[in-house]
């Protein structure tokens, strides 16, 4: 096997490893809703108890690489505000508007965005392979959100849904591009500690109303206390999702992670079937086999346009080696 044949298949390992933790979260979150949390206070324990968590390793780090890494802070900053603060915010503010799975439907429509702006930076229409994948993975995402029934739809929902869209974007293009002397750890901490700042900012303001409680919860049946799901939010859902995402990201290149990252909305329905006992259906699961097909497609494609002279700077090639700390 090849360097790069391994780092491609690490890069998968760690992107499904990712979407496996983020849909935690959604389960973990509701577990808190149901006890009387806001959302403001569901995203502020994520956010604030991860970045807390990395806090001291980002110190340490700052400390010894302050003349590579002072240039990168408002990078640093910024990754914090629009992947992570700004992303939860408007996925927020559109469930305030819309269903749930249509709000889902929104987010989850970066990959195809990242796909969009590739087309238009380079000029070159994408490998047919990329497209078809591109559709498959979007149609098993409706399979998956099973859009069934009535669903409200408001035009103020559906601006939120795509801008949180854009910022998920932003997470893939950002984390794919590889600074010397910047850790993922370093970024993703530094990101965390500016994004819980921004969302306590926008709690005081009373942008974000911030209720908590301290009931138990109930998960699988057994009732338990609420430092479970807050932990497994900042934890699972954030430090271990985050990081994974950005090792897989730097591996696979945007567009692959990105549409292995759906897999997110699948392993989501799992979770809430194993401890929420909310049962998926048959046509969800047969989604999460089109969004499978559709990863295998769009890595075809990349593979192929890899062969090609003309690379799109969103498609560059990513390091072997990415430093983890």
């Amino acid at each position: 096997m090849t360097v790069t044949s391994r780092s491609s298949l690490t890069g998968f390992g760690f992107a499904l490893a990712s979407a496996v933790a983020f849909a935690f979260s959604g389960t973990f979150a509701k577990g808190l809703f149901e006890t009387g949390w806001s959302s403001g206070a569901a995203i502020l324990g994520r956010i604030g108890g991860a970045a807390l968590v990395l806090l001291i390793p980002v110190i340490v780090m700052l400390v010894r690489r302050w003349p590579t890494v002072r240039g990168e802070l408002p990078r640093i900053a910024l990754y914090g505000v629009v992947p992570i603060a700004l992303c939860q915010l408007f996925f927020f503010n559109a469930v305030q508007h819309l269903s749930v799975g249509v709000a889902l439907l929104l987010e989850y429509l970066s990959p195809v965005l990242l796909v969009l702006f590739s087309w238009a930076q380079s000029r070159k229409r994408p490998q047919v392979l990329v497209l078809a994948g591109a559709i498959s993975a979007v149609a098993g995402l409706l399979l998956v959100l099973d859009l069934s029934g009535t669903q409200s739809v408001d035009l103020m929902g559906v601006l939120w849904g795509l801008a949180a869209a854009v910022c998920s974007a932003f997470y893939f293009v950002m984390s794919a591009r590889a600074v010397d002397g910047v850790p993922p750890v370093l970024m993703i901490g530094g990101g965390l500690v500016v994004g819980a700042v921004l969302i306590l900012v926008l709690g005081v303001l009373g942008v974000m109303p911030m209720t908590f409680s301290t009931q138990n919860v109930v998960f699988a049946g057994q009732s338990m206390s609420w430092l479970v799901p807050v932990l497994g939010l900042a934890l699972v859902g954030t430090v271990f999702a985050y990081t994974t995402g950005v090792l897989s990201v730097r591996r696979l290149g945007t567009r692959v992670a990105s549409f292995v990252s759906l897999m997110e909305v699948l392993f989501a329905v799992v979770w809430a079937w194993l401890l929420l006992s909310e049962l998926p259906h048959p046509i969800q699961l047969l989604g999460g086999a089109l969004i499978m097909l559709g990863v295998i497609l769009v890595r075809m494609g990349e593979q192929r346009s890899a062969s090609s002279p003309e690379i799109s700077e969103l498609e560059l090639k990513v390091p072997e080696r990415v430093p983890v700390g």
